[in-house]
């Protein structure tokens, strides 16, 4: 076997970086009276969005189970159970994940305010991001932009009235296929669109949050009318130099709603012919219970390490990743 490769991808001095970047946000954290919590990364179910793949793993003894793509589900039962402002700074597993943005194991800083709208989490969310990137760079204002805009500003397209044709077309334009096409609604074809053409242009002069995503996009946020009768997504993401940093929700605490979209994803799965996985039963019961009305957010660490050192690719800020692992 060859062992040339058992030194580390990241230098020391982003790997002592790296450190420096994770106190100060742990440091945030206390200063904000917001509780550190951890959560397992073993789960007897799974993300059931079509776009997350996860990593099954079979214990002796017992059933499958499943690396979490995210502690979202733990720390929303520990809301329920009254914990909180709380945050976690964990690993995260994602199947079929890797490239210049993705590595299969990566760190996760997740964390959610009670009685937050998402406009105040937003403002949490830069207030962070500034504080942990402190000297390493300076940034501009942030902007805010809702997905409509973005999309419109960036390829000309409306996407509420937008086809699959149309959005073809501008990939076309940009030499980007769709695999599977004719299977592919049209969020997979926007979701295709943002991370190919619209999301690189985004956060070149400062961070941008892209807020008001379709409600067919809702995944677990609580959906709202945008004053001009369309229901749309409580969410946003954070983009920095191109690269979405961060997503977040106002969380939706129905949990009838939310088994319907639990199933409806099922629905696609089946449609895709991917893995059908076990729904969090936990959690459902958990949003039963009462789930506080909160905002969450998921932010890549490893991403923004990238963005504060102006590197090019992740795992230039990964000791080991997957290629040595």
């Amino acid at each position: 076997m060859n062992h040339a490769g058992w030194r580390p991808a990241a230098s020391l001095a982003v790997i002592r970086a790296r450190a420096a970047m994770l106190a100060r946000a742990r440091a945030w954290f206390a200063a904000e009276q917001v509780l550190e919590v951890q959560t397992p990364l073993l789960s007897a179910s799974a993300a059931s969005e079509p776009q997350v793949e996860s990593i099954v793993v079979q214990p002796s003894h017992r059933e499958s189970m499943y690396l979490q793509t995210s502690p979202e589900y733990p720390m929303k039962r520990l809301l329920a159970a009254g914990a909180g402002d709380c945050y976690q700074i964990c690993t995260v597993f994602r199947d079929w994940e890797s490239g210049r943005l993705h590595n299969p194991e990566f760190t996760m800083l997740e964390w959610y305010r009670t009685g937050f709208s998402v406009a105040e989490l937003q403002r949490d969310v830069d207030r962070l991001v500034r504080t942990v990137i402190g000297d390493l760079r300076s940034l501009g204002p942030a902007r805010q932009l809702s997905y409509r805009e973005a999309v419109a500003a960036c390829c000309g397209l409306d996407c509420r009235t937008a086809s699959r044709d149309d959005v073809a077309a501008v990939l076309n334009e940009h030499a980007i296929t769709l695999s599977a096409a004719d299977d592919a609604d049209l969020d997979t074809w926007l979701d295709l669109l943002v991370a190919t053409v619209v999301g690189p242009r985004l956060g070149l002069d400062g961070p941008v949050f892209v807020r008001d995503y379709p409600a067919s996009q809702a995944a677990l946020a609580r959906l709202r009318d945008d004053g001009d009768g369309w229901p749309v997504a409580e969410r946003f993401e954070l983009y920095l130099d191109g690269i979405e940093l961060a997503n977040g929700f106002h969380e939706l605490a129905d949990a009838r709603e939310q088994r319907s979209r639990f199933e409806r994803d099922l629905r696609v799965r089946r449609r895709r012919g991917q893995r059908l996985v076990p729904l969090d039963e936990r959690l459902l019961a958990a949003l039963e219970h009462g789930l506080p009305d909160c905002a969450g957010v998921a932010l890549g660490f490893d991403r923004l390490v990238m963005s504060a050192l102006r590197l090019p690719s992740i795992d230039a800020v990964l000791p080991f990743p997957i290629a040595r692992a």
